[in-house]
């Protein structure tokens, strides 16, 4: 093999690496994979069975309640992304219970309230 043939693989290479480390890097600065149907309905189920009674949490119902914002309207905030509803579930809140979710469960609920967002 000729050196030049050598460094085109190498260039090659060295270029699907920079790729696949990009891809990662914007992978993991959005939160989260994109999430399917099913990962979303089983946010929209959990949803209803632990913050309907707080929480508008179907599409535009936003001024269902008072006190506690809408899903929607939690979608639609500006900061709100995969990463900041993490967080948000890793922490407690005033006035909210103190919920234990497992990742899987705060995963779905954040593609459910993601998906609420108005386009």
């Amino acid at each position: 093999m000729s050196h030049t043939v050598r460094i085109s693989i190498g260039i090659v290479i060295l270029i699907a690496l920079s790729l696949l480390f990009l891809f990662s890097v914007v992978h993991t600065a959005a939160g989260a994979p994109r999430a399917g149907s099913r990962t979303i309905a089983e946010g929209q189920r959990l949803a209803q069975a632990w913050c309907q009674s707080c929480h508008a949490v179907e599409r535009h119902m936003t001024d269902f309640f008072d006190e506690a914002p809408s899903f929607q309207a939690i979608a639609d905030r500006q900061g709100t992304t995969a990463l900041s509803l993490k967080v948000f579930w890793r922490t407690s809140h005033r006035n909210m219970p103190n919920l234990v979710i497992s990742p899987e469960q705060a995963d779905a609920l954040s593609a459910y309230i993601l998906s609420l967002k108005s386009e």
